[in-house]
Order: C-alpha cells, then structure tokens, then sequence
C-alpha cells in the first residue's frame, strides 16, 4: 500500500516543520489532522458568471465528504473569465489563455500546499479541461466535478436565443421590446449552458475519461444530485489515494478514445477537439487529429441536441441522462470497458446496472435511425489548411460548399459586415489573425456565426476562421485552419473573390489557387503587429502551440 500521506507528511511532519503546522492552526487544522491525508477542493467559484456563482455551496459538499471519510480538506479557489459575457469583445482572447492559466494554479496549490490529492470543482468551458490537465499533469489522486447545467429559459430559451436574436433584430425579424424579452428570460439561474455546447461536451467527455464520478455530467446544477455528487467526490478522493490510484492509472489511448466516440455521438463542441487534445498533451498519451476522423467513421450521431438539435441539456438530464447511452455505446462495441475509472471499478462495471431511455423518448436516436451515421466533427486538409481544419457538420448544412471569399482581419471587422447586410448568399466569411498566437487566445466566432443565422443565412455562408467556435455555433462553419494567419498560413493569402471550396466527404478544404500562386502571395505578405507586446496574452503569444496540437504551452 502507498503512504497515503506521501506529500503533506513533507509539509507538516518533524520537528523542522513546526512552523508549517503553525500556520495551519488558523485555518481550522487540529493535531488529529496532521495525521490526516490533505484533500484539496479547487473550486472555480466566482460571480463573474451564472456557471460558477453556485460552486462555493458544492465545494463545501465536497470538503465534507473528503473529512467524513477520514481526510481532511482544504478549499482553495482558481480562476474563471465568462465566454458569454466576454464573446464579441477583446476580452475573449483570454478565454482559452485562461484554461493554462487554470491548470498551472491547480497545479501550483496542490505541489506547493503538499496535498495528497483533490477534487477540481468546475462549471464551464474553459474550467474543465483546465482541471483535467492539472490532474493529468499531476497525477496525484483526484476526481472532477462539474458544477452542472443550467435550466432552460421562459420558452426553453438558452444563452444561443440571444446571440441569434440579435442577428433577427438586425434583419428586422423582431424588434425592440421582443430582443429585450429575449435578453431578460433566457438565463434563468445557475449552472452552464444549456445544450450541448462546449462546458455539458467536456463534463461528457470528462465522465468518458473516467475522471469524474458517474452521473457527474448530466445534473442541473441546482439539484440534490449535484451537491450528491459533489460530496461524493470527496469521499472518492480518499478512497483513491488509499488504494494508490492515480490519473496516470486512468488516462490511456482507451479512455480517450471513449471521450472521443461520446463527443462525437452526443453532438458535442469542436472545442473538444482542441481541449481532448491539451489533455492528451498532458498526460502523455499520444493523441491527434486524425484520430478523430478514424473514430468518427465507426460512431453516428445519436442526439438530438441544441444547437442544431432540439433539445437541452435538463431535459436530456430528465430520461435519464448521458449512461444509458454509454450503456448501448459499450453494448455496440463503440466504448473500451475494461478502463479503470475515479470509482476504482471499470467503465464496464460502473455500466452494468444502466436501464435504457424510457420509451417514446425523442432525444436519443437508435443505431438504426441516426442524426448522421458518421461524425459531425470533420478534420479538413487542403491548400487552405495544410495542418488541418475542423468543422461541425451536422448534415443540416449540407456536405459541400462553394462559395467566394470576403476577407476579414479579425472578428469584429466580420461582424460589423453582417450586421450591416454586407454579407450574402454565396459568400465565405474568413476571418482571420484569431489563432492562438495572431489573435491571440484564439477567440470564439458565436457572435458571427449566431449573426449568420438570426439573418436567416445558415444554409447560404459558410464561414472559415483560424479562430475556433463555440458549442452554441452551428451552420456551416470551419475553425481551428493551421497553419494560421499570424504564422503565414495560406489563410492570410486569400483575397476577397478568391473561390472557397469545403468538401465535408472528401474532408477537403481548398482555395481555387495553384502553388504557383499562393507562393507569389507568400512571398509579398508581411506579418501583422502582435495584438499585445508585453503581459499575459503576449507570453501566451510567445509559448503556444498550433491548435492541431490543442494550442497549449508546455508542448510534450
């Protein structure tokens, strides 16, 4: 059996270290509690959105279950920025810089504080993968909780009513007094967003993982399940570090595979491509984009989802959640179930006990009447994306476009061009200089995207970005183009006019310009100044990698 008190014996044990223990006195430590494995409870509590404002409540659950079954707890509180109120605006470029930033301070607490484990309280997109990386990193026992859904708005509103009424309003579809009705109802509370957008695809893939307790994705966040399962969590912890279990026991080629083959039949965000992969990164298991092309050639889509589904989140919690599914997933051979998951028991095991959905239930395809019997997630090569591109290609698109270039440098100058009416059928948006390192932090295009289709344009533009998407995105949208713009990518070389074709069963995406041509541009472009020279974006700037590597900073 390991010392279940290998790490904090460091910081509270001897003589030497009196006055360690000192300073823990004030903070609620007994002499009993030295002799204690330390838990540590990061929570992503904040009030800087809906998504975390409820996480102090969960993270007190989850330091009482951790001191009931014989540890003792220490909350400590990382980061949050909000995607939603941040999107459209400068501000977003520190959404993905804050997942780094999430993982290095977990990181930085655990190692410092010597706690023997911990529980990662997160509530939406950025504070998941965040949390995941850190555990992978690590690698001391850990369990992830997410703080969980938000309810459904007056009219099953969500935050995605808003952006594309936005786009209605500008149309001239409704007008004032209805935009603010919009404004004022969909947001009802707590909890993230509601459909399968990114912060309910990463609790999904995270749960696939195995690095949270089952159930753990698919709770409204103000629920008696929820803090259940936040509880649990703590308790889970300690029973994990008795048995020596950590994230590298966990996290194999398999268990990614799993979180792949879920993302893809739950309909979930592109982002999961780039986060999947960050945490791939760091747990040292070798994963990349073609991975998800081979993956998604065996598993359909099942669910009928929002954005470009009908249903949300709550209402897929209330048949039962994402485990029936992983239950005929397994059932199907689509999931490996032999991984060892945070209960100490195997997916399989965890499984085995999971009823179907209810019948009559409309949100959760059969294998034989699939949304799309491939992935919606599609990785694209071509003259534009030598590295590769993801789209999110629902079918409800179509499977090829062709259209012309208008040329963006940047979201905003797209977005003012949509609103303005600028934009028409036939046209491909690019925007680009928004990669992780031109934008930089690799900002999210909902606000366009949303524009698009509140103006009734979803089935006549396509839009292509070295940026990345939202989950709420949907039409016909291509992000995470590589090389990007601000490194010379041939994205930076269209000009407006230019033919775009996107060709989802090829997996293509190309520009009508020989080589000859495109190295003639190459050879006259002059890269842009960086957005920022000095501070946080600019050293993210500095150390980020490509996003077909997960655009992280400390590249394995």
């Amino acid at each position: 059996m390991t010392n279940p008190r290998q790490h904090s014996s460091v910081i509270v044990d001897g003589l030497t270290q009196a006055s360690s223990r000192a300073m823990l006195y004030p903070v609620g430590f007994t002499d009993a509690d030295f002799q204690k494995p330390q838990i540590g409870i990061a929570s992503a509590w904040s009030m800087t959105t809906p998504c975390n404002m409820h996480l102090n409540e969960l993270a007190e659950a989850a330091a009482m279950g951790a001191d009931e079954a014989g540890a003792k707890s220490v909350q400590f509180n990382t980061i949050t920025v909000s995607d939603g109120i941040s999107m459209g605006t400068p501000g977003m470029r520190y959404s993905l810089v804050s997942r780094e930033v999430i993982a290095d301070s977990i990181e930085a607490v655990v190692c410092a504080q010597g706690f023997d484990g911990f529980v990662a309280i997160g509530g939406c997109d950025k504070n998941m993968p965040g949390c995941a990386m850190a555990m992978a990193r690590i690698d001391r026992p850990s369990v992830f909780v997410y703080g969980g859904t938000i309810q459904l708005g007056a009219k099953r509103r969500d935050i995605i009513s808003v952006f594309e009424a936005v786009g209605q309003h500008a149309a001239g579809a409704i007008g004032d007094e209805e935009l603010k009705e919009v404004e004022a109802t969909a947001i009802p509370g707590p909890g993230s967003c509601g459909g399968m957008y990114t912060a309910n695809t990463m609790a999904s893939a995270t749960e696939a993982l195995g690095l949270s307790l089952p159930g753990s994705s698919a709770q409204e966040a103000v629920s008696q399940a929820k803090r259940q399962d936040s509880y649990a969590a703590g308790a889970a912890v300690q029973h994990l570090i008795e048995r020596g279990i950590k994230p590298s026991d966990i996290l194999s080629r398999e268990s990614f595979e799993n979180a792949i083959t879920m993302t893809i039949a739950l309909e979930g965000s592109t982002n999961a491509v780039l986060h999947l992969l960050a945490i791939a990164n760091a747990a040292g298991v070798p994963l990349e984009l073609d991975d998800f092309t081979r993956i998604g050639k065996q598993v359909p889509v099942l669910a009928d989802m929002r954005p470009a589904g009908r249903f949300g989140m709550s209402e897929l919690i209330a048949i039962g959640g994402i485990q029936p599914l992983m239950k005929m997933l397994l059932d199907a051979g689509l999931l490996h179930g032999g991984c060892l998951t945070v209960t100490g028991k195997t997916l399989a095991e965890n499984l085995a006990s999971i009823q179907p959905y209810p019948e009559g239930q409309e949100i959760i395809r059969p294998f034989d009447n699939p949304i799309k019997p491939e992935s919606h997630l599609v990785v694209l090569y071509g003259n534009l994306a030598e590295e590769g591109a993801v789209a999110k290609i629902t079918g409800h698109e179509g499977l090829r476009f062709t259209g012309t270039a208008r040329c963006f440098h940047g979201e905003e100058a797209a977005m003012a061009a949509i609103m303005a009416g600028e934009v028409g059928k036939g046209d491909v948006v690019i925007v680009r200089y928004e990669g992780p390192r031109g934008g930089p932090g690799m900002r999210e295009m909902l606000s366009p995207t949303a524009a698009i289709i509140g103006r009734g344009l979803g089935a006549d533009v396509a839009l292509v970005t070295d940026g990345r998407f939202s989950g709420a995105s949907h039409g016909f949208v291509i992000g995470h183009v590589t090389p990007e713009a601000f490194d010379g990518g041939a994205i930076a070389l269209l000009r407006d006019g230019d033919q775009i074709t996107i060709d989802a069963e090829r997996r293509e995406i190309n520009a009508a310009l020989s080589d000859a041509e495109l190295a003639a541009r190459r050879a006259r472009w002059q890269p842009p100044q960086p957005y920022a020279s000095r501070g946080l974006l600019a050293k993210y700037a500095a150390q980020v990698s490509s996003a077909s590597r997960g655009a992280v900073t400390d590249l394995q």
